[in-house]
C-alpha cells in the first residue's frame, strides 16, 4: 500500500514540476484585422494575434483555434498551425487567418464605418497549443481598428462591358 502512496505521489510532483515555469496563462488579443477576400459565400480575413507571455519561461506556441465576435455578433473563425516562441515576460505577433460566412455582418460593418466609428468592440476566444502544458482556453475582450471594406460595388448598367 505504502509503495502505491508513493508511485502516485512521485507521480503528481513530476506533474507539479512540469508547471512549474507556467504560472499565469499567455495573453492572446487581436491586434489588427484586414478583409483579404470576398465571396458570396465567404469572407476571408487576414488577422494578427498579439500574444503574451506573463512567464518566467518562454512558451512555444504549436498552434490554436478561435472565434471572434465584433459589435457583440459572431464574425468569424479561425484555426492555425503555426508555431511561434514566446519569449519570457515578453509577446510575439502570431499572423492568421480567420473565415466568416456572414455577409450581413460586412454589411453592419459598413453602417459602423458610414457612422464615424473607426473602432469596433470584439471578444476573442478559443484554445492556444502550448508544448509542455496542453492546450489551454482564452478570452479576451477590447477593441479594435475597423476593417477595410473596400468591396466591389454594382456598376451601373452603361458601365457593364
Amino acid at each position: 500500500m505504502r509503495r502505491f502512496f508513493a508511485y502516485w505521489l512521485v507521480i503528481l510532483l513530476a506533474g507539479c514540476a512540469g508547471l512549474s515555469g507556467l504560472s499565469q496563462k499567455p495573453e492572446i488579443s487581436l491586434a489588427g484585422l484586414e478583409l483579404a477576400e470576398f465571396k458570396l459565400f465567404e469572407q476571408r480575413f487576414k488577422m494578427k494575434l498579439r500574444i503574451q507571455n506573463p512567464n518566467d519561461a518562454d512558451l512555444r506556441i504549436n498552434g490554436l483555434t478561435f472565434d471572434v465576435d465584433l459589435g457583440g455578433q459572431p464574425f468569424a473563425k479561425g484555426l492555425s498551425e503555426r508555431a511561434v516562441t514566446v519569449p519570457r515576460l515578453g509577446e510575439a505577433i502570431l499572423d492568421v487567418q480567420a473565415t466568416s460566412n456572414l455577409g450581413s455582418v460586412l454589411k453592419q460593418l459598413r453602417e459602423l464605418k458610414k457612422r464615424g466609428r473607426d473602432r469596433v468592440d470584439y471578444r476573442l476566444s478559443g484554445r492556444v497549443d502550448v508544448d509542455g502544458y496542453g492546450s489551454i482556453p482564452f478570452d479576451r475582450r477590447g477593441d479594435v481598428q475597423m476593417p477595410a471594406l473596400d468591396l466591389p460595388h454594382k456598376r451601373p448598367d452603361h458601365e457593364r462591358i
